[in-house]
């Protein structure tokens, strides 16, 4: 089966239609009206290496937080269901990731229990329309509403824009590592069930 999903969310705050394709690597169509996380949920599908389209119209007259949280609650939503019974992943995923002077680590484990550990060190009130606090909770979000215990640290770095960015990196080679199949069709956990 294709490991496929479509969100559709409609709030008062949010309108937010979502496809993921898990095993196909298409060019990501992102637009959430706030550039630098347009740019940041590119990166993260673009090397993640799946589809991601995802438009939404948010209350950005308010700020940001309602469109940065409900677009990463919509993505984690359609990662836990285009992965269903996890069957056959590989479960695990780690990853580093470089830009420039900023260094990113991103561990995952697509357990089914969520827990976002996110450790992202940002000093600027905003970075393009995103504000940092929004960056992080992107993360936990996408985390809780996904079903992964996540872990995002930046080990070192001075540019909050590339501490972002290469956590977001960090994240969708880790991912990638974690969603592939690994051709046993087997549940991957001592219990049984994930």
């Amino acid at each position: 089966m294709p490991r496929q999903a479509s969100i559709q969310r409609k709030t008062s705050e949010t309108e937010i239609d979502l496809f993921v394709d898990l095993d196909q690597a298409a060019e990501p169509q992102v637009s959430t009206g706030i550039g630098f996380l347009d740019h940041m949920l590119t990166a993260l599908a673009k090397h993640g290496r799946f589809t991601l389209r995802l438009a939404c119209k948010g209350d950005l007259h308010i700020d940001d937080h309602h469109t940065a949280e409900d677009c990463a609650i919509a993505l984690g939503q359609a990662l836990d269901k285009a992965l269903g019974d996890r069957r056959g992943i590989v479960r695990f995923g780690h990853a580093y990731a470089p830009l420039d002077e900023a260094l990113a680590r991103a561990v995952v484990d697509l357990s089914g229990r969520p827990w976002p550990e996110v450790h992202l060190a940002l000093e600027r009130e905003k970075v393009g329309d995103l504000s940092c606090e929004n960056a992080v909770h992107v993360f936990q979000s996408l985390a809780l509403n996904g079903r992964i215990a996540l872990h995002v640290d930046v080990i070192r770095g001075t540019n909050d824009h590339h501490r972002i960015e290469a956590a977001f990196k960090a994240l969708a080679i880790a991912l990638r590592q974690a969603i592939a199949l690994d051709g046993t069709n087997a549940i991957p956990s001592t219990k049984g069930v994930l």
